[in-house]
């Protein structure tokens, strides 16, 4: 079984509407957006947000020239619309505390997003400059996207400038949006407008037009619950196909080192002694061991 593409399977019914059904009691998503862009203006208007330039707006993807047809209760929006995608804090290394937690791209498991390690500044040697993340924020790798190393942050920290660190507007499930970044769809999207041959990454603007399949939140929460016991159960399948594969290895060198010592079989007395076949092979071979136990070999 290839979990990777029932992986990919999964996140792909899921932003197409077609892993849960839709409740017809859900709020529409458009009016979710509006309170989003309402949310957006509010934190412009208090000057605790900036107006970006890289925004685009969804009103022409409402109807027609989508990617693919999603439930009528759904919308199509953008990634630069409805978070602060590219507005990263960045801090000089030296006036990080020794114990904060750096986060890298290689302490990120690939597809799965799991985190390998936690180190804090004072055990790894960096320089220059760090992006700082909050807790429940939303982490994308911006290099080599098709690795998937995408995550909602477990708690506060500081993280390579490869990393973007954004937060979503108004009443949003940053785990759904998450999803939907790790999805085919968006990763084929990111394929065909990144950058770079040995080191492709997905620049800024790009990454704020990026369509999203945005749908009401309660669907919203009901796609992550079913994404993550879907995943559980194949995490457990994985796990059980590791121990297997462990088990099958270890049996065959069991076999193998019951084998060179006689014991796989029972040896026959009418059997002709090996060092006849030994001598009828060369003649001029002699019989010698260094192993004290020569005697008793099996022949």
């Amino acid at each position: 079984m290839d979990t990777k593409k029932l992986r990919q399977k999964i996140l792909d019914l899921a932003i197409r509407g077609k892993l849960v059904p839709q409740d017809p009691n859900d709020e529409p998503a458009s009016v979710l957006l509006e309170r989003i862009k309402e949310e957006k203006e509010r934190l412009i208007k208090e000057g605790k947000i900036k107006k970006s330039k890289r925004t685009a707006s969804s009103d022409k993807y409402h109807y027609g020239n989508v990617p693919f047809e999603v439930p009528d209760n759904w919308v199509w929006t953008t990634l630069g619309e409805i978070s602060n995608y590219g507005d990263s804090i960045n801090v000089q290394v030296d006036r990080i505390k020794d114990n904060d937690w750096i986060l890298e791209l290689e302490d990120i498991e690939k597809d799965s997003a799991n985190i390998n390690q936690f180190l804090k500044k004072s055990e790894r040697s960096i320089s220059g400059v760090r992006h700082q993340f909050y807790t429940g924020e939303i982490l994308y790798s911006k290099l080599r996207t098709y690795l998937n190393k995408v995550l909602v942050a477990p708690k506060e920290g500081y993280c390579t400038t490869e990393l973007m660190s954004f937060n979503t507007y108004g009443v949003m499930s940053n785990k759904f949006v998450c999803h939907v970044l790790r999805s085919p769809y968006f990763l084929d999207y990111t394929l065909r407008c990144g950058y770079g041959v040995k080191m492709p990454r997905l620049s800024t603007a790009d990454a704020c037009k990026g369509m999203i399949p945005l749908p009401p939140l309660g669907e919203q929460q009901r796609i992550v619950a079913k994404i993550e016991r879907w995943f559980s159960l194949i995490e457990q399948i994985e796990q059980v196909k590791n121990d297997l594969q462990t088990a099958i290895k270890q049996a065959k060198s069991k076999i193998l080192d019951l084998a060179i010592h006689g014991k796989l079989v029972p040896q026959n007395p009418n059997d002709e002694p090996a060092s006849k076949l030994l001598k009828r092979i060369n003649p001029k071979a002699k019989i010698t061991s260094d192993n004290e136990h020569y005697e008793n070999l099996p022949f």
